[in-house]
């Protein structure tokens, strides 16, 4: 059976812009996944980090593997992009989230396990997340949440992104 996932992406080190798109297209490459939509791009200040300005964005996914499954493929496309985890929230060369799964009716999916939490935890504390999260599930809703938007308008004010470029083919 194939699920519905949404995928953060995110980059601070190298051509960050062009390491996101490749990172798309070897997803979709990638054995039980399909990319089915990109949003736009987005600079963002690291939050809780240090490093240079990040480059980030959501891949929406048709997949049809398991979420720990669609956690190993992620990571093995980071190490290939160079991800070194030296200390929490270090700079990177490519950082690929597990944000919603089984998503046609948000949440999705909840699991909390040693090694995954879905959805992801600080969802609705990022607006780098949020903003794009947005343009591909403009009816995303919370619990706990009266309007998913207006959140995200307000996180943006706080967190200073921008709009970088258009959706991606």
């Amino acid at each position: 059976m194939r699920r519905i996932a949404f995928i953060g992406l995110g980059a601070n080190l190298g051509r960050a812009q062009a390491t996101l798109e490749q990172a798309c297209a070897a997803l979709h490459q990638a054995s039980g996944c399909e990319v089915t939509a990109v949003s736009s791009w987005w600079r963002s200040v690291p939050v809780d980090a240090d490093g240079p300005d990040y480059v980030n964005g959501v891949a929406q996914l048709e997949t049809s593997l398991e979420p720990e499954r669609l956690l190993d493929t992620l990571q093995v496309l980071e190490r290939y992009f160079g991800r070194q985890r030296i200390y929490r929230n270090a700079p990177r060369t490519l950082d690929l989230d597990l944000l919603l799964y089984d998503a046609e009716l948000p949440p999705g999916l909840c699991l909390n396990t040693p090694r995954l939490q879905l959805p992801h935890p600080r969802l609705m504390e990022r607006a780098f997340v949020l903003h794009p999260l947005l343009e591909l599930l403009p009816t995303l809703s919370w619990p706990g949440v009266t309007d998913v938007a207006a959140l995200c308008m307000s996180l943006a004010v706080q967190q200073g992104i921008e709009r970088l470029g258009g959706p991606q083919p």
